[in-house]
């Protein structure tokens, strides 16, 4: 299983190959938090939030990991792995920023189809 402190190396290495450009306006950074986070549509328990993009607020904008939520969905799956789903989470939560700052909302929505499509394989 990945460690937390590999997963933040991991993590800092996939922020530190993507362009300066896209962090713009990102002043709360990224954080890798312990935390495992179940949705609230979760039915059977099988629904964890990865990661999650936060705008306004005293805090700004920024994105947080949620690493529980990483070991409870992938935590025995080879470490290259574990690091690709990281890359995709950050790159989807990096998307929804770029799209709050275009005014833009096709993740949204996107986001909203796949629950709908979990939510009627689960009978909801």
């Amino acid at each position: 299983m990945v460690t937390i402190r590999e997963a933040e190396q991991m993590l800092d290495e996939i922020a530190e190959s993507l362009p300066e450009e896209i962090f713009r306006h990102l002043n709360g950074g990224v954080s890798l938090s312990p935390l495992s986070m179940l949705s609230p549509h979760a039915v059977d328990n099988d629904l964890y939030i990865l990661g999650e993009y936060f705008s306004g607020g005293v805090l700004g904008r920024y994105i947080v990991i949620y690493y529980g939520s990483f070991v409870r969905t992938f935590g025995n799956i080879p470490p290259e792995m574990f690091k690709q789903e990281l890359a995709r989470t950050l790159k989807h939560e990096l998307t929804h920023h770029l799209e709050s700052l275009a005014g833009e909302k096709d993740l949204e929505i996107e986001d909203a189809e796949q629950l709908w499509d979990y939510l009627s394989g689960k009978g909801e």
